[in-house]
């Protein structure tokens, strides 16, 4: 593409050609007022707020739909332009209803500040306006359609974007609104996004409905903590409490959208059922005490645990969203107490190739890079459910490339896939092994071993497609999705897939559990690993092995194993039968009450900094927006007291930031010879299965206990629904969605008080 050059408002400046006048005026820092036009979306020039003044034409034309040429002059602020601009903007207010004192948008409008700077004093509008009834769309967005301007925002992002034309106009002139085509709630897994492209105040928030205005909240910068991408997000808090939560624009990761789970789980964190003091079992009841108390108890008992029978029989359990901080910790305290039963693979089955597995896993290429691949192949990988924002990246690439997968089970694509193979889970592998045999008859040089290995395999015509695909274009990937990762097989896939990946030249990936699988693996929570790869003298128990077989004593740090974890029923015997279990958690409900015997209150995801590192290997660091609940503090500082309490060395550090700066110091100077590679087996591998996926709002403990997405359609469609809807309110979560009673049940969160943090010994 060439360039031209043009002038806006005097200023000369170079453009790409077919640029549109608007794209160059932002690049300068020059604003043209507009409602319907955003960067993300097609050009709709519905609004014609963005009216501009261009030489030897008649009249003004849109900014967002007139293509930059070569010597154009564009005025923005003459008299003509200013004039176009005032008409459509006392159009644009002749039906609005002007209720800016409640609406909850006041203060952030864009239509508010147009109207300030090119609305009149007086409107010359005498008739009624018009009257729009609001439509229930769901527990997560809030409609108010009187305010709508038809800018189609909305409309086109689920079309355009996600790919589910949920939203439309119907009707016609003075009578046309926007709406769900039928009277249905929003189904989408993103749709909280429309929620920030409206520019009025039509719709909004549910959740935060009349909480704070804009201009009274603060926000803090931090990273989703459910997804293993790092989707940036933007904290708003007022006066100690978490109001919202809305997208940090990052154009590498996730853009300017976030998923509806990042977007509404805070209310997990401000809900009421918060564990705000440590709390020990005596003789079957539960009694608060002071951390001292609490803690010298957890001292006690594992070192009489260690003595009687052995530290080999403790071992720790974390969640693969805990912060890098807190695992590094937790498996140095496991260590320097003798044990290395440590472990953040919780839903992982086959731990056959550990000592074959890469530094992290993750992917070889930028997540940007995914909408732009020419051929991409899905292993088992349900995108929608496990990493949303990933699917809209590949649905873009579906406008040029091709898209196939191969899975087992139900998955629901919201792009075009093709070839689209379904089996159950025990055919996977034949799958892959087709794919494979078909690459080895296109390739050319293949060793004689590996030719042998798959002689009798003969692929069939999807699997001649899906090769040659990845073979042939030079601009191609493969994702191995959670679901295969969780296979009990998993081993085999991984080598097969890797396979694929090596004879087809495509590059390679791996979408993991969590916010931070990749940073477990770098922390060293792992039982044959120490901190950056480092091998173990000792293996240890695997999270199958510590639930199955059993331990005397556990850590749990931020997970509930009967429901985190691939071993329900042996998690619930294992820790049932133990004779110790500490607790860490934000929460004060759960089956833990039933098997724990030490409660230690840590702060949630917005109450604590630390850091999360990505399936791309990106380290992002955060600080606590809000302090913690009650007497609550940061799960690092509680392993630190813990280490010094037990008289372990290296628990001197008074930041987050020095723990960080200890684990990154050791990576940077990690070599490959310490990194494993899969080996090819000595014969193929058959048959397998996987335990059954956890619903989209059932990933961890933060989404179970979020109301807002327990009321959604997929929070509801959850086949675990009566194991864990006790665990959101007192009450069991309503049948049918009733807005009223989630803005009451929402407002009573913001009767719990805040408490200082404090940098103490005692934590």
């Amino acid at each position: 593409m060439g360039t031209v050059t043009i002038e806006i408002d005097g200023v000369s400046l170079e453009a790409e050609t077919g640029s549109m006048i608007i794209e160059i005026a932002d690049d300068a820092g020059m604003h043209i007022p507009r409602f319907c036009y955003h960067k993300k979306l097609s050009v709709a020039a519905n609004c014609r707020m963005c009216l501009v003044d261009v030489s030897n034409s008649p009249k003004a034309v849109p900014a967002c739909a007139t293509p930059v040429a070569d010597g154009m002059k564009v005025l923005t602020n003459s008299t003509k332009a200013r004039i176009a601009q005032k008409s459509v903007m006392e159009f644009l207010l002749i039906n609005h209803p002007l209720d800016c004192p409640i609406c909850d948008q006041g203060g952030e409008c864009e239509l508010q500040d147009v109207a300030l700077g090119f609305g009149n004093d007086v409107s010359r509008f005498t008739e009624g306006k018009r009257v729009v009834q609001d439509k229930n769309i769901g527990p997560l967005i809030e409609t108010d359609m009187t305010r709508c301007i038809h800018c189609t925002r909305c409309v086109r992002f689920g079309t355009e974007v996600v790919g589910m034309r949920e939203m439309g106009a119907t009707g016609r002139g003075e009578h046309m609104e926007i709406g769900t085509y039928i009277e249905k709630s929003i189904e989408s897994e993103v749709s909280g996004n429309i929620i920030d492209l409206c520019p009025v105040g039509a719709l909004t928030a549910k959740p935060s409905r009349y909480k704070a205005r804009a201009w009274e909240m603060q926000s803090t910068a931090g990273v989703s903590p459910h997804d293993c991408l790092g989707t940036n997000i933007e904290i708003h808090h007022r006066r100690g409490e978490v109001i919202r939560v809305v997208p940090r624009e990052n154009e590498k990761i996730n853009e300017v959208w976030i998923s509806d789970r990042d977007r509404f789980s805070y209310q997990s964190v401000t809900d009421s059922e918060r564990l705000t003091q440590p709390k020990i079992k005596k003789d079957g009841q539960w009694q608060t005490c002071d951390w001292e108390t609490a803690l010298t108890h957890v001292c006690d008992q594992l070192n009489n645990i260690k003595q009687s029978e052995g530290v080999e029989n403790i071992g720790a359990l974390i969640s693969p969203s805990a912060t890098l901080e807190e695992m590094y910790l937790t498996q140095k305290l496991m260590r320097g107490l003798g044990s290395h039963n440590i472990d953040h693979r919780l839903r992982q089955v086959d731990f056959s190739s550990q000592f074959e597995a890469p530094m992290f896993p993750g992917m070889e290429f930028d997540i940007d890079a995914l909408e732009d691949m020419d051929a991409t192949l899905l292993i088992d990988a349900d995108l929608r459910r496990e990493q949303p924002l990933l699917a809209l990246r590949l649905r873009k690439s579906t406008r040029h490339g091709r898209v196939m997968s191969v899975h087992s089970g139900e998955v629901e694509n919201n792009f075009k896939v093709s070839p689209n193979v379904s089996v159950p889970a025990s055919d996977l592998l034949a799958q892959l092994q087709g794919i494979v045999a078909a690459l080895i008859e296109q390739h050319k040089e293949v060793s004689a071993e590996l030719t042998e290995l798959f002689v009798d395999i003969k692929p069939t015509p999807d699997q001649q497609t899906i090769a040659s695909e990845l073979r042939i274009n030079d601009n191609a990937c493969l994702l191995v999705g959670q679901s295969a990762l969780e296979h009990s097989k998993s081993s085999h896939i991984r080598w097969l897939a890797k396979t694929i990946s090596d004879l087809s030249g495509c590059a390679f990936g791996e979408l993991t559990a969590g916010a931070n699988t990749a940073g477990g693996y770098i922390a060293g929570a792992l039982p044959h690993r120490l901190s950056a790869a480092e091998e173990s003298n000792i293996c240890g128990w695997n999270t199958q092995q510590m639930l199955q077989k059993g331990l005397s004593a556990y850590l749990l740090m931020n997970t509930e194993p009967e429901l985190d974890s691939s071993y329900r029923d042996a998690a619930r015997v294992s820790l049932l039968k133990s004779k110790f279990v500490v607790m860490m958690t934000p929460f004060a409900k759960g089956e833990f009450l039933d098997y724990a015997d030490v409660l230690l209150p840590i702060a949630g995801f917005t109450e604590t900094s630390g850091t999360f590192i990505n399936v791309c290997g990106e380290w992002q660091s955060f600080t606590a927006a809000v302090k913690a609940k009650g007497e609550a503090r940061p799960a690092w500082k509680v392993l630190r007291v813990l280490g010094n309490l037990l008289e372990l060395d290296g628990f001197d550090y008074v930041s987050s930031q020095e723990i960080n700066a200890a684990v990154k110091e050791r990576f940077e100077s990690t070599t490959d010879a310490r990194v494993g590679h899969f080996q090819r087996p000595d014969s193929l591998e058959s048959g397998g299965e996987k335990p059954r996926p956890l619903s989209m709002y059932d990933m961890d403990s933060l989404t179970r206990r979020s109301l807002c997405l327990q009321m959604s359609v997929q929070g509801q469609d959850n086949w675990r629904r009566d194991q864990i809807e006790h665990l959101v309110a007192s009450q069991s979560l309503p049948e049918t969605e009733s807005p009223d009673s989630l803005i009451n049940l929402s407002a009573s969160s913001a009767e719990s008080e805040t408490a200082s943090l404090q940098e103490s010994s005692d934590a």
